[in-house]
């Protein structure tokens, strides 16, 4: 094991001890070995831990170059798991090395046994930095889109594309991999291969989910991209824990000259699977809408129903307001949670509440199993303020929870981008709470990936009575030391004022209880200027697919 250079951190954004950080080669399941400590006393939520480290890749590691300019020490794109054995055993994932032009170095692996207080670092094998050969499955020069997932038994999974060349050239070759985990995330297998693809085609945008109905199963679900523009949604499972995954197969094909993306699959507790996506229309010959939908699946993923729509997307996508640099937001994506009363509950970025002139954060659920859901409405804490990456999560009581980042706190001052992360909270769908998680920091010195980059996703779940986001920002005035992953503990349970408060919106600068109710979009009138204005949002995403 390899000590990790640990860097200045601010005494206000640590608590506890100081973090462990160490690099570990993937290989194996991992012996088990002393059990995990006792719980300690849950952090304060206004105190985030810095949980990534210091580049620990030796320059040159990836032995060849796509090209590009390579941000070095730069995390983005976080994703997190809670065991549910041990709920102080949390396993977070993230790009470590992003590349301007697409993916990154390797995916780091956080790993804490005492509620997030303290993390260690690994690594499964997805690409050559983080120990990947062709002898163990991970002979690749980049990977991107992380992704884990907990199965009820304690074994975690994580996922990756990985690729080498650059999309659809001559040589180039791609792969959706995943590595399990028998002991919390000390150690990992090497990679099993779902899918691996030369010129003539790209998986991108994957996700796993283990089943929580049953631990034999988990999930895997991508888009699969042709030269054409074509996009099907494709699948792969696994019915004996990790031990072989059943070949890749089609499971929606949205038409010709038609996408998917952003796939991810949901188990609802009578064990349907929902599979979320957005369908991309005409991505092949000029973009005509986006929108979000759903299939369903009542046998573990053999057979699928028809799409069900859940929502048009009418996303602009972010940019600073005194520049107009692009933020490399989730614009035309979305992300889903499931309840265990069966509460489907639904995200993303939409202009319709400020008529087409910014993004808010848009919400909807389904109480039905995804048959159907209810109107869009908007719940980010300031109207006026372009909002973007949401994520969503159901805490077991019920409490649906939903971050985001917005620009609220921003400036004049074009030489900076000061950006906040924020919780929102409810109960009941309607009346929300929000909670201040996390700046401002300066989203301008963040990686440009066709635009100022953080991830096209950010994470969120919850321990117990407390939502934990696990998420990127950037350490402001630090441009050798651009980004980093944090996590954060908030309880957000609102007082007896802040819910008669809830009738009208109130807000407060950047900390204290601020609390809305649910707006629903006035009536919008898609001009031509305004649907241009969508098509080039939708084609900036589609764009986007070639920096993965």
């Amino acid at each position: 094991m390899t000590a990790l250079p640990l860097r200045p951190a601010a005494a206000a954004m640590l608590f506890g001890t100081a973090l462990l950080l160490a690099a570990c080669g993937g290989g194996g399941d991992g012996a088990a070995s002393s059990p995990p400590p006792s719980v300690p006393p849950p952090p304060s939520p206004d105190d985030p831990v810095r949980v990534s480290g210091l580049t620990p890749f030796t320059p040159g590691c990836n032995g060849a170059g796509i090209g590009g300019t390579l941000y070095s020490s730069a995390e983005v794109e976080p994703f997190v798991a809670v065991n549910p054995l041990d709920a102080a055993n949390l396993v977070g994932v993230w790009q470590q090395d992003r590349w301007a032009s697409g993916g990154a170095q390797g995916l780091l692996t956080g790993v804490s046994f005492d509620g997030g207080r303290t993390w260690s670092t690994r690594s499964a094998a997805f690409s050559r930095c983080t120990g990947g050969r062709e002898d163990n499955g991970g002979d690749y020069e980049r990977a991107s889109d992380p992704w884990v997932t907990f199965a009820p038994d304690g074994t975690a999974y994580q996922i990756a594309i990985a690729f080498s060349g650059a999309n659809f050239a001559a040589g180039a070759v791609n792969a959706v991999l995943v590595s399990r985990s028998a002991d919390g995330g000390r150690g990992w297998s090497n990679p099993v291969t779902l899918i691996r693809d030369g010129s003539d085609f790209f998986n991108d945008k994957e996700a796993i989910t283990a089943d929580p109905t049953d631990a034999r199963y988990v999930y895997a679900v991508w888009d699969r991209i042709a030269p054409s523009g074509e996009g099907p949604a494709w699948f792969s499972r696994t019915v004996d824990g990790g031990r072989i995954w059943e070949a890749a197969r089609l499971i929606h094909d949205p038409g010709p000259g038609n996408q998917t993306i952003n796939n991810q699959i949901v188990v609802l507790p009578d064990g349907t699977l929902v599979n979320f996506f957005t369908r991309i229309n005409g991505a092949a010959t000029g973009t005509s809408g986006t929108s979000l939908a759903a299939i369903r699946s009542q046998d573990k993923g053999a057979t699928w129903s028809a799409p069900v729509v859940i929502a048009a997307v009418q996303a602009m996508g972010a940019r600073d307001p005194e520049t107009g640099t692009l933020i490399r937001d989730g614009a035309n994506l979305g992300s889903i949670a499931a309840g265990r009363d069966g509460t489907l509950a639904a995200v993303w970025q939409d202009s319709r509440f400020s008529g087409g002139a910014h993004d808010g954060i848009a919400f909807s659920r389904s109480t039905d199993g995804g048959m159907t859901w209810s109107p869009p409405v908007r719940v980010n804490g300031v109207a006026a303020a372009q909002a973007f990456v949401p994520a969503v999560h159901v805490r077991n009581d019920g409490r649906i929870g939903v971050t985001y980042y917005d620009l609220r706190n921003n400036t004049s001052d074009p030489a900076t981008l000061p950006t906040d992360y924020w919780l929102a909270s409810s109960a009941d769908g309607v009346n929300w709470q929000e909670t201040h998680v996390s700046g401002p920091f300066d989203l301008a010195i963040a990686p440009n990936a066709h635009g100022l980059f953080v991830g096209d996703y950010q994470a969120l779940t919850s321990i117990g009575s407390v939502f934990v986001p696990f998420y990127a920002q950037t350490n402001t005035g630090n441009a050798s030391n651009r980004t980093d992953v944090f996590v954060a503990r908030a309880s957000a349970t609102p007082t007896a004022a802040a819910m008669a408060a809830a009738s009208s919106e109130t807000r407060g600068p950047r900390t204290g209880e601020a609390t809305l109710r649910a707006e629903a979009a006035p009536p919008f009138a898609l001009t031509p200027e305004l649907m241009q204005r969508l098509a080039e949002s939708v084609l900036r995403t589609i764009e986007r697919r070639a920096r993965r």
